[in-house]
Formats: C-alpha cells, structure tokens, sequence
C-alpha cells in the first residue's frame, strides 16, 4: 500500500473513530430555522431565558444544549442543511427540529414529509412565523397573507409600545417583547385550539391556512423555563 493510500485508510479509520464515539446528549436540541433573521433570535431568547432559570443549580448533565442554526434557504435545502450539522455534530442530539414556513415554496409538504421520514421534529407555519407570534396576542383562524400578518404585528407593536412601535424582523429581543404578559403561554393555548381541527391524514400542511406547530417546539423549551 502506497503512502498516499495509508494515509487516506488512516484519515478514514480516524473519522469513523469519531462518528463512533459520539455520545447522545441528554435534553440536546438542535434548532435548524429556514428564516436567518426573527426565528433564531426568538428561540435564542428562549435559550437566554433557559440558561438564566438553570445556571448552575442543576448538575451539568441536565443543562439543555441547545444549537440554534438560521440558514436562509429554502424549505427543502433546510432538511439537507440539518442532516449535515447532524453528521458533523460532537453530539448526538436528543431533540432535531427543523423550522420553516410556506411562504411561496412549493416543496413544503415534501419537506414536513421528508423531515419526518428523517426522524427530525419539524415546527411549520401556514403562511409565515408571523401568524405564530401574532397567537401571542389574539387567536385567529383567519387565512391572511403573510404581509397582513406583518401589518397586524404593526398594530399590536404600536398598541403595546414594543421596540419602535412598529414590528422589525431584526429584533433581538424579540421573545421578550411577544411574551410581554406571559405571550409565550397565550400563542401554545391559541396554536393548540386551532390546530385541533388538523387532521394530517385528510389535510396536507399547505393547505391548512393559517396553521403553525411552532407551538409543540416552544412547550418543550419551555417546561425548562417553568422548572
């Protein structure tokens, strides 16, 4: 074997070593989003909140890791996104979810299936994110477009002095300022009322305007919280 060949054999046998030694990691999520903008920093501020509840009281190994990763593209690229952070992961995380809208993709329901079919958790939203954060506020099972979700955030950002008074993508605090009187706890109510007419055996995810499962991502992270 020639010393070119030895060396690949031994770079493949170290790699395969450490696929090998991975080891799963109790309460790890791995949180993809397709959006790189106002679903990371929410699920960031849900982090922050988590890591200030716990500190240092609880032993290390109960700690949730959580890997929060906003990619940007589109619905069906996520799902190809996420199982690469997977294979180059130290870990073996626990809880894979994968977050992304409609919006005009026309893979989305091939992107739940594929994800599930995965073994990932998906959080989808019919039409955008936005219907998940206006839940925080008001229930509606009013099939709007995204940019009338926008407009509807304007009103309550106004209405409630949050930020500029004008609802932004780009806020950093956007957890704080939707979970303004317990929000968090109001949008998993209102998700979960509207999402009990859901039937996935008669009704694909896109066709179920407005729809979100955001809802079942953020009741895990948030038992941490509440512990």
């Amino acid at each position: 074997m020639g010393s070119d060949e030895l060396f690949k054999k031994r770079r493949e046998d170290r790699k395969q070593r450490q696929y090998e030694y991975k080891k799963p990691r109790a309460n790890s999520f791995l949180i993809v989003t397709e959006g790189k903008r106002t679903e990371p920093l929410y699920f960031k501020g849900m982090e922050k909140k988590i890591k200030e509840k716990i500190g240092g009281v609880v032993d290390v190994i109960e700690v949730p890791v959580i890997d929060i990763q906003g990619e940007g593209c589109s619905t069906g690229r996520l799902i190809e996104v996420t199982e690469q952070f997977v294979k180059e992961a130290k870990i073996i995380y626990q809880n894979i979810w994968v977050v992304f809208d409609k919006d005009d993709f026309e893979d989305f329901d091939e992107a739940v299936r594929e994800g599930t079919n995965k073994g990932y958790k998906t959080a989808w939203s019919n039409q955008a994110f936005e219907y998940w954060l206006y839940l925080h506020f008001h229930y509606s099972d009013s099939a709007l477009h995204r940019d009338d979700w926008n407009k509807k955030l304007d009103e309550i950002f106004k209405q409630y002095h949050l930020g500029e008074g004008k609802y932004q993508k780009n806020y950093k605090e956007i957890y704080d300022m939707v979970n303004i009187y317990d929000g968090v706890t109001t949008a998993i109510k209102n998700a979960k009322r509207r999402m009990a007419d859901f039937d996935p055996k008669k009704c694909k995810p896109s066709e179920f305007d407005p729809g979100t499962t955001v809802y079942k991502l953020a009741e895990e992270l948030k038992r941490f919280i509440d512990e």
